[in-house]
């Protein structure tokens, strides 16, 4: 499959900032920095760079499906439940890890949760091109609205409704995040038709951010051992 460098800059700019924002969370954790005055700062900083990632996401899916479409859907449907199903396990193996090292805050349904069964999910929508903002645009109102109240039981966290106190190092439900999937969907479609560039970029040689872009989830999987590891040691 024909890779845009842009787009694999793009999604390496990210996963540096996450790692930034990551690293943020993580001295915040072990009580080696206090934002004080800056937390709104980071706070802003961590959400532009997830909606960043998470869109870059959905326009991958869109570029992916329009080199596929013409498959039979038998064959359509696996591709994308194996892919989705994949990225998913390494979500739960996430779970398992976090929750036998950490008191509180372990990860229920984070980020790699969210794509794994979005790439599932976004199977019916990938044909669509208006519909999929329309929808993406519902989805973040209904996500920014089960916000604002919590509810008596946590079989729900990963769609969004949050019992009172929950809290996660790493949660990224449904509501909102897969409107933003599918508002990258739409994007996807716009500046991409038919897996095709629209707009008149010069080709570039593959740098370090394209590199980093091209490996974001092996990345993002050793990122966080490997800091939480360093600061144990500093606090030791």
């Amino acid at each position: 499959m024909k890779r845009f460098w842009e787009i694999d800059s793009l999604r390496g700019i990210a996963i540096i900032a996450m790692v930034i924002s990551n690293l943020v969370t993580d001295l915040i954790f072990f009580g080696l920095y206090f934002p004080g005055s800056l937390a709104g700062f980071w706070n802003l900083f961590a959400y532009a760079t997830a909606t960043t990632f998470i869109v870059l996401v959905g326009i991958s899916l869109s570029l992916s499906y329009s080199r596929v479409r013409k498959w039979k859907k038998q064959r359509l449907w696996k591709k994308y439940i194996e892919r989705g199903l994949k990225i998913l396990s390494w979500g739960l193996i996430i779970t398992a890890v976090t929750y036998l090292l950490m008191d509180s805050g372990y990860i229920l349904f984070g980020v790699l949760h969210l794509i794994g069964l979005s790439i599932i999910l976004s199977v019916p929508f990938l044909n669509f091109k208006e519909l999929n903002l329309w929808l993406g645009g519902l989805l973040i109102f209904l996500g920014i609205f089960t916000k604002t109240f919590t509810v008596d039981f946590s079989w729900l966290v990963w769609l969004g409704l949050m019992p009172q106190n929950f809290f996660s190092v790493d949660y990224f439900p449904l509501l909102p995040w897969f409107g933003v999937v599918l508002t990258g969907i739409y994007l996807g479609k716009i500046f991409y038709p038919d897996g095709k560039r629209m707009l008149k970029i010069k080709e570039r040689k593959s740098g370090m951010l394209s590199y980093l872009g091209k490996h974001s989830l092996i990345i993002y999987l050793i990122h966080q051992p490997i800091l939480i590891g360093l600061l144990y040691l500093l606090v030791l």
